[in-house]
């Protein structure tokens, strides 16, 4: 059989999509961000605020999610979904920003790893830095000990999901079963065996300041880094069994895990730790100090936190990298199918099916950009590029379902058009909040989305002679 007439295999059961969903949730945000919401507003319970109201923003997007996936459960997820409702101009947009940006977050989850290693084992100063002046913003070439720890788990992973997509789904199911256990022990071990007196860490410290509408939306923006998941399982629809049944639920019922559990942990580290020890731990402002989680997991451990924490959260990384890697190569792969995107990455392993060329690049796009940039700049570039996308993937919905009206969508989004309506109208507050808190990364981040409309004349060519080629009648038989 021809490279081009392999199909990937459907080998990804409701288990292992539910575990994509909560796998890639649950990753570095939720042990790292807290800091970072705690210093755009100021008090406990506006984090908490923030992080519920960023919840139930994602909660819409995945409802949004679950009825695009189950009309067009096509490898690809975002990129089907735009390209069917406005055409391929922004299909292609997004195929460039999933490689370019979606590299970002790949490369947040080895930095992210390489963070949760140094809070047991300090790193050496770098072998080699140099600064760059890109966007507006001052990027940090480095290399040591820590950058060749991000790259090389970025290397473990792509080699893990080379394989098959089936070894790469029961790896996910298993790091998601670990890491949920593993964050469940930690807020049982914050209540039960914690300070009972903490829990006047809860109220708002002296001369709190609060951060207006414009820190809540940068807390909610920060969150977003940790809440996002729910779009990657429609990028790998092509390799789920039945996917108009498995990824609505899926999703709808990963989300809402994924809500509970987050609350709880917040609740937990503002309960064990003064505030002042959320808003200084690990961020772009302290990258020296330990993460909010290791300084939580300390209160009720003691000496034995260090080691303890860190295993959980190479844990919790590791599957969120593994996840993304699995699910980020499909955009490319589809893309490329369609005559969207290089031709290379349209090729699937004679072996394992899986796009081989789209992981291999991909990861080492992903492991380049780890060595350029810092954990919350990374993530505010990714984040910024979701949400701008999200906006009209979720509009989507609506264009849809007056332009397919009778087409089968065995999950309907409740309340229609009202939830994509509301998801919008956030998204536009949040990435409006993102221009004014952290201009530099984020006018980076739509000049990195840009870059790709020069290139699209000719990859148009390519597809328009692609499409011709299909619709041919074939040549009569002599």
């Amino acid at each position: 059989m021809s490279p081009d007439a392999l199909e990937p295999r459907r080998d990804l059961t409701l288990t292992h999509a539910a575990s994509l969903v909560v796998g890639i949730t649950i990753g570095t945000g939720i042990f790292l961000k807290s800091a970072v919401m705690a210093q755009a507003v100021g008090t406990p319970a506006l984090v908490l605020l923030a992080w519920g109201l960023a919840g139930v923003v994602a909660m819409l997007g995945a409802l949004c999610f679950a009825e695009l996936g189950s009309l067009l459960p096509d490898a690809g997820g975002e990129y089907v979904y735009l390209r069917t409702a406005f055409g391929e101009v922004l299909g292609f947009l997004y195929a460039c920003n999933s490689f370019v940006l979606g590299g970002a977050s790949i490369a947040a989850y080895g930095a992210a790893v390489a963070i949760f290693v140094s809070d047991v084992h300090p790193f050496a100063s770098q072998w080699f830095a140099r600064t760059l002046h890109l966007f507006g913003a001052d990027w940090t070439l480095e290399f040591g000990a820590r950058s060749a720890l991000a790259v090389a788990v970025i290397a473990v992973f792509t080699a893990i999901n080379c394989a098959r997509v089936m070894l790469g789904g029961r790896v996910q199911t298993l790091l998601t079963i670990v890491k949920v256990a593993a964050v469940l022990a930690v807020v049982g071990g914050v209540f039960l065996f914690g300070d009972a007196r903490a829990a006047a860490n809860l109220r708002a410290p002296e001369g709190s300041v609060s951060g207006g509408l414009a820190g809540l939306g940068a807390a909610m923006f920060a969150a977003l880094w940790a809440y996002s998941g729910w779009q990657y399982l429609p990028m790998a629809a092509g390799e789920v069994r039945e996917p108009q049944r498995n990824l609505p639920r899926a999703i709808i019922g990963g989300m809402l895990l994924v809500l509970v559990i987050y609350l709880g942990v917040n609740t937990a580290y503002f309960y064990g730790l003064p505030f002042w020890q959320v808003a200084s731990a690990n961020s772009t402002a302290y990258p020296e100090a330990p993460s909010v989680a290791a300084r939580v997991v300390q209160t009720f451990l003691g000496e034995r936190a260090a080691p303890v924490a860190a295993l959980i959260f190479l844990i919790s990384a590791a599957g969120s990298l593994n996840g993304t890697i699995l699910t980020r190569a499909r955009v490319q792969y589809a893309s490329a199918r369609d005559g969207l995107f290089f031709a290379p990455f349209a090729r699937l392993s004679p072996r394992s099916r899986v796009p081989l060329t789209s992981l291999v690049l991909l990861s080492i796009w992903a492991a380049l950009l780890a060595v350029t940039g810092t954990f919350d700049q990374l993530t505010n570039m990714a984040v910024m590029s979701y949400a701008l996308f999200w906006i009209p993937v979720v509009l989507a919905v609506i264009v849809l379902r007056r332009r397919l009206p009778r087409a089968p969508r065995p999950y309907r989004v409740p309340l229609h058009p009202w939830v994509p309506l509301l998801f919008v109208l956030v998204m536009v507050w949040i990435v409006l909040s993102a221009l004014i808190t952290t201009p530099k990364e984020s006018i980076a981040t739509v000049a990195l989305i840009l870059l790709g409309l020069p290139l699209y004349p000719l990859f148009r060519r390519r597809h328009r002679e692609r499409m011709a080629a299909a619709s041919a009648p074939p040549a009569p038989r002599t």
